[in-house]
């Protein structure tokens, strides 16, 4: 059995289709599994022992058309996304039997539900979503210096790639960091785009004279991004694709919900995390800028909101 996978362009909604991805592997006993979409979402399946080949996409019609010839005849395939360009892929693939997934045909659930759902519809089996699923780079394990810690570490993440809407306040991030501090050692993520909202956060600490905190916004790839979480004994966050990979190594997590809708998108299969939104009557509006230009589903949460919840985990 030969398949093939598209998968989304987030690496959030990538590790959410861990669960079905995994019950499609568990389903066949022999299988041959070719994973294509953007690098940074092939990452998540690097070190994965059941995939033989990982393969990044380009947006290029002609590049799309050669790839397709390029990787021969499959027996299945399998699209997480519905776009004008992975329709056209879809038709150039040669395979038996292809499947998409429709948003439109999957409704009122948590999204590794929905992902799950169109897996057991397409090969017409009954399966429940099972816990998210990323292999870890082993040769990693120096990154972290987990022998020389002295401290727990909390990690920081203020970025949101689907739009400003999703991002708390970076002022608010450092006066978790700064009461923290005393604590726990702090480690600032961030995607290359999202250096600047990490700067403001590392000069809120250089000011109340806060010295044990790395700040690794941009100055990781996504296999170190991984490794880096899985070692946290606190995450602070907005609704990210590291919460979800926060929730496959089950870090306690405070995920901070604005204009999103948390039954849908919050971490999954994950008891230490605490869904943290003030409930407006304007939440959720899924916009990417705040369509009442006020932003208080973000600006009304306050660090002492956080500190709260984080008495909570009892750590």
């Amino acid at each position: 059995m030969r398949v093939l996978i598209e998968l989304p362009s987030w690496i959030g909604d990538t590790v959410m289709t861990t669960p079905a991805i995994e019950n499609l592997i568990d389903f066949y006993k022999e299988l041959e599994v070719v994973l294509i979409g953007p690098s940074i979402s092939i990452e998540i399946f690097k070190n994965h022992p059941k995939v033989s080949r990982l393969i990044p996409l380009d947006k290029n019609i002609l590049s799309l058309f050669l790839l397709s010839k390029n990787l021969g005849e499959f027996d299945q395939y399998f699209s997480f996304r519905n776009s004008i360009r992975s329709n056209l892929f879809k038709f150039f693939v040669k395979s038996r039997l292809k499947f998409n997934y429709q948003k439109k045909n999957f409704q009122n659930s948590h999204q590794v539900e929905k992902y799950n759902k169109f897996i057991s519809q397409s090969l017409n089996i009954n399966s429940s979503a099972g816990s998210l699923t990323i292999y870890l780079d082993t040769s990693l394990k120096e990154l972290s210096n987990e022998n020389s810690r002295n401290r727990p570490i909390l990690g920081i993440n203020p970025g949101a790639s689907y739009g400003d809407a999703k991002r708390w306040y970076p002022e608010e991030f450092a006066n978790v960091a700064v009461e923290l501090s005393d604590r726990y050692d702090i480690t600032i993520l961030g995607s290359p785009d999202e250096k600047e909202i990490s700067m403001s956060i590392e000069k809120l600490l250089v000011k109340k004279n806060v010295k044990n905190y790395q700040n690794l916004a941009g100055k990781t790839n996504i296999s170190e991004l991984i490794h880096l979480i899985s070692t946290f004994d606190l995450f602070i966050t907005g609704d990210s694709g590291p919460m979800h990979i926060a929730a496959c190594f089950k870090i306690p997590t405070v995920s901070i919900f604005g204009p999103t809708k948390d039954n849908e998108t919050s971490q999954w299969d994950n008891e230490k995390n605490i869904i943290l939104k003030k409930n407006l009557d304007c939440q959720p509006c899924m916009k990417k800028k705040c369509p009442l230009r006020h932003h208080n589903c973000m600006k009304l949460i306050k660090a002492e909101d956080v500190l709260n919840e984080v008495k909570s985990f009892n750590l």
